[in-house]
């Protein structure tokens, strides 16, 4: 038996549920122009998981996906539009929309692609022109 805490969360409609087990492999917020056309949001709140920890345990078969780039694949419910998840494989993480788990306690991190802001934010948190160095980026941070 595990002892890691699992939560629960669907698409906007309910017809596709999930949980993600453990601790996220990060937090925080994008400010892509991709992001946010994506969520029709100025900004998108991620928690990125490996992808073992994510499990779809009602309505797989209503999950539809879309590919902008090689990148990410974008999953989406077919009955409400509801968004649920991206899955970048080559990061080796799945991006759970925090929206999306409504009972889990997000503290972001990090703000990535802060140089496309929309909406700037005073929170302390480290501003990243784009993205870390790790994950493909300059990993220069910028000033809020």
């Amino acid at each position: 038996m595990s002892n890691e805490k699992t939560y629960e969360g669907s698409c906007f409609c309910g017809d596709v549920q999930f949980t993600v087990s453990g601790e996220p492999a990060g937090m925080g917020y994008c400010h892509c122009e991709s992001c946010r056309a994506w969520s029709a949001a100025p900004v998108n709140a991620f928690t990125l998981w490996p992808p073992s920890a994510v499990t779809i345990t009602r309505g797989a078969d209503k999950l539809g996906t879309y590919n902008k780039t090689r990148k990410s694949s974008r999953k989406w419910c077919k009955s409400c539009g509801g968004h649920v998840l991206t899955e970048h494989p080559g990061w080796g993480v799945t991006d759970v929309y925090a929206a999306a788990i409504p009972g889990f306690p997000y503290r972001p991190g990090i703000h990535v692609n802060y140089q496309e802001t929309k909406l700037p934010m005073k929170d302390g948190l480290p501003k990243m022109k784009d993205m870390p160095a790790e994950m493909g980026g300059s990993g220069i941070t910028i000033a809020e």
